[in-house]
């Protein structure tokens, strides 16, 4: 008994809907002119901000360091300043200068017998493009 042909017919209307395919056009962008293209308009985007700033930080010295254009915030302990900068990017719509990090260490604290620690963090300090600014308390 001969083996029926099916497969055989398949496989040549994959291989028609295949040229087929290839022969259709694409549309082609064209290349945009540079020179004339309108200045980037920076948006807001959350995105994965959450996974790296904590919050901001309010004292004293973070306050002063406004003045200079520079930002503290607390991030987790395994963000760096890559992810640091595109999150305040994203989330405040600055463009960022500079990121310096800091790991402030525990501290031994006691009172009485106890001992026991204070905690450690990380905190970023973010300097910002001249004219821009982050509001760190909305009012």
């Amino acid at each position: 008994m001969p083996f029926p042909r099916i497969f055989k017919k398949k496989a040549k209307e994959v291989e028609i809907k295949k040229k087929e395919k290839k022969v259709e056009e694409r549309p082609v962008e064209e290349p945009v002119d540079v020179k004339h293209q309108q200045p980037r308009v920076k948006t807001k985007k959350v995105g994965e901000a959450y996974r790296v700033l904590k919050t901001p930080q309010v004292t004293e010295k973070a306050t002063g360091l406004v003045g200079q254009n520079q930002y503290v915030f607390k991030v987790w302990p395994r963000a760096n300043k890559v992810e640091a900068k595109k999150a305040i990017e994203g989330l405040y719509g600055v463009d960022v200068i500079s990121v310096k990090i800091i790991k402030v260490p525990r501290k031994r604290r006691r009172l009485g017998k106890i001992q026991g620690f204070r905690k450690g963090y990380k905190k970023a300090i973010v300097k910002i493009k001249e004219g821009q600014k982050i509001e760190v308390l909305p009012r």
